[in-house]
């Protein structure tokens, strides 16, 4: 039997998300597997997977703000705006200045309208648009708000007709990293997209506990966050006296204590509950941990 709780994958290009969580399901021996988050083939890096309850929590890890590190490549564009795609146009960028760079950048922190990549995993009309994209259609994608909290321009190269720009950024969930590369290849006039890119952080979940496949496969038990610490990790705490876990055993409601938040509530045991919410004077579950 698996042990529930997070695992915290460092994913190796090549793979997609699924094919993380695949691979899980064996390591972990249970169907029950998903992801909090996906990353594109081509990227490295933090993935969040749950296993068994542990899957009831990537709702909250979904939501979570992300790090990550990447390259952008200007003076040629892709369609997919990532290395993994087709070259659609080629201009010469010699003539960008790092100055026009970080300008360009600049712009494109704070809470932004951003219109997502084509070749991505979002839904019209129940068809995945890089499905339509593969099929040929044309595909516009309405912008969306998102936030970059911080962009920092890190080593800018330069070989003939490119510009190859590190980059490190600090975003809200929903915000595509290609297209930041896309963008700033339109603002500079040469066009541009992603060539690598490696997740850093998702929400506190960062590249320093995260282990690759191969790590996880040497264990006895791949799952490196049991439930109690990944919720202790994902919430405020509140601990419960015998009483009032038997309330939550049975669905109840308890009286609030002034948490804003959804906070993680454990018994006596030191076992998590559930994750609980305030609202008009009651604190009520919101999700049950508990095992049935």
């Amino acid at each position: 039997m698996a042990t529930t709780g997070l695992v915290i994958v460092d994913k190796p290009a090549g793979m997609t998300s699924h094919d993380v969580v695949a691979r899980m399901r064996r390591l972990a021996r249970t169907r029950r597997v998903g992801h909090g988050g996906t990353l594109d083939p081509m990227a490295t890096g933090v993935l969040v997977l749950g296993v068994e309850r542990g899957t009831k929590l990537l709702t909250y890890v979904i939501g979570s703000r992300k790090g990550y590190t990447g390259t952008i490549r200007l003076g040629q564009s892709t369609i997919t705006d990532d290395a993994e795609g087709e070259l659609v146009t080629a201009v010469p960028a010699d003539d960008v200045s790092d100055e026009a760079v970080r300008a360009g950048l600049a712009t494109m922190v704070g809470l932004i309208d951003q219109v997502p990549s084509s070749v991505s995993a979002i839904k019209i009309k129940g068809v995945r648009s890089y499905s339509r994209v593969r099929a040929g259609e044309s595909v516009d994608l309405p912008a969306r708000p998102i936030t970059i909290h911080r962009l920092d321009v890190g080593e800018i190269r330069r070989s003939p007709g490119l510009v190859d720009v590190d980059v490190s950024v600090e975003c809200s969930s929903g915000t595509y990293i290609r297209a930041i590369a896309r963008d700033l290849g339109a603002l500079t006039g040469v066009g541009g997209h992603l060539t690598a890119l490696r997740r850093t952080a998702v929400g506190g979940f960062t590249l320093a506990e995260a282990r690759t496949l191969d790590e996880l496969a040497e264990l006895d038990d791949p799952v490196n966050l049991d439930l109690n610490t990944a919720a202790e990790r994902l919430f405020p705490r509140r601990d419960l006296d015998e009483a009032e876990a038997k309330v939550i055993s049975h669905g109840g409601p308890l009286s609030p204590v002034g948490i804003e938040v959804p906070y993680a509530v454990y018994g006596p045991s030191g076992d998590v509950l559930a994750v609980m919410v305030e609202k008009a004077g009651r604190a009520k579950p919101e999700l049950v941990l508990a095992p049935a």
